[in-house]
C-alpha cells in the first residue's frame, strides 16, 4: 500500500525523511508585528530570531488553513496521515481534520487520520517515523493507527529556555517574575502533559544546572525504554544540543539519538538557546 504523512511545519524533517518520498510539509505562518514569515524552505532562523529580540510584542503563529490541509490529503496514496503540534497549543489539529473532512466528502472511502501529536517540534518528527516504520512492516491502516496512538500516549517533552521574553511577550509570564528569573539567571525546565499542555517541572540557577535537572529526569522517565528514539531539537546551539547527547548517552547507554535544528513555529516556542528533548 502507498502512504503519505503531512506533518505541520512545527515538526522538523530529517534529510531521509525530506529524500523518502512520504512526508510533506504543511506550512505554519509566524507573525512579528507587521512582518508575515512562513515557516517553509525560506525560513531564516538568524533573522527571525533578531526580529523577535528587536520587536516588544511577542511573536504569533498561524496554522494553515483546511484548504491546504485539503489539497495535500486529496492524493493517490492509499493511506494518508497527518501529524499536527498539539491541539492545546494551536488551531493546526482542527484545521487539519476540517481538511481531512473536506477530502472524504468527495471521497468518502479514503482513508485518512489525522494525529494529535499532544507534543510539538522533534516529537512530531518521532510520530511521524513511527508511522513510517509500521507502514514499512505492512501493518493494516487500522492497526497503524492504534500502534501510533499508543506511542503517542507514551511520549514525553522536555525542554528548556534560555530567555523567558517571548514567554513575557506573550502575557504567559508577568513582567516582575521575568525580570526577577533572569537577574537570578534561573531558567525553568519545562514538560508536557499527557494532555499535551505545557507545565514547569522544576527550575535551576543557570543554564547548565536546568540541563542537568531535565537529563536526570529524563533518565529516570526512560531508563527502562532501552529501543526508544530520544530526538534533541535546538535552537541556534549546537554545542549544547551535543552535550546534552553525550550526558544522555553516558547515562542510558546506546542508544539512537538524533539532533536537529529547530525550524519557524519550534523557534519561536524555544527562542533563542532553548533546547527540547522527546522520548
Amino acid at each position: 500500500m502507498s502512504y503519505k504523512i503531512v506533518i505541520d511545519s512545527c515538526g522538523e524533517l530529517t534529510e531521509e525523511m525530506k529524500r523518502s518520498g512520504h512526508f510533506e510539509t504543511a506550512s505554519l505562518t509566524m507573525i512579528v508585528d507587521d512582518v508575515h514569515i512562513v515557516d517553509d524552505e525560506t525560513f531564516d532562523q538568524a533573522d527571525f530570531l533578531k526580529r523577535v529580540a528587536a520587536s516588544p510584542n511577542g511573536p504569533k503563529s498561524a496554522c494553515p488553513s483546511p484548504e491546504i490541509y485539503r489539497d495535500m490529503m486529496d492524493c493517490e496514496a492509499d493511506h494518508v496521515y497527518g501529524v499536527t503540534l498539539s491541539a492545546e497549543l494551536s488551531g493546526s489539529y482542527n484545521s487539519a481534520e476540517l481538511g481531512k473532512n473536506l477530502v472524504l466528502e468527495e471521497h468518502p472511502g479514503k482513508k485518512i487520520y489525522v494525529f494529535n501529536s499532544r507534543s510539538a517540534s522533534i516529537g512530531e518528527t518521532l510520530i511521524g517515523l513511527k508511522i513510517q516504520e509500521c507502514e514499512e512492516a505492512g501493518m493494516e491502516f487500522e492497526q497503524v493507527i492504534k500502534t501510533v496512538e499508543e506511542y503517542i500516549s507514551e511520549q514525553m517533552t522536555w525542554f528548556v529556555l534560555e530567555s523567558l521574553e517571548t514567554l513575557r511577550k506573550n502575557g504567559r509570564l508577568s513582567l516582575v517574575k521575568a525580570v526577577l528569573a533572569t537577574a537570578l539567571k534561573i531558567k525553568p525546565v519545562m514538560v508536557s502533559t499527557p494532555e499535551g499542555a505545557i507545565e514547569q517541572l522544576t527550575q535551576a540557577r543557570g543554564m547548565n544546572k536546568a540541563l542537568v535537572k531535565m537529563v536526570e529526569s529524563i533518565v529516570e522517565k526512560t531508563a527502562a525504554e532501552k529501543n526508544k528514539t530520544i530526538a534533541i531539537s535546538h535552537c541556534n546551539c549546537p554545542d549544547r544540543a551535543q552535550l546534552v547527547k553525550e550526558a544522555l548517552l553516558e547515562k542510558l547507554g546506546d542508544r539512537n539519538i538524533l539532533i536537529v535544528d529547530t525550524a519557524g513555529i519550534s523557534s519561536m516556542y524555544a527562542n533563542d538557546g532553548g533546547i527540547i528533548v522527546v522520548v
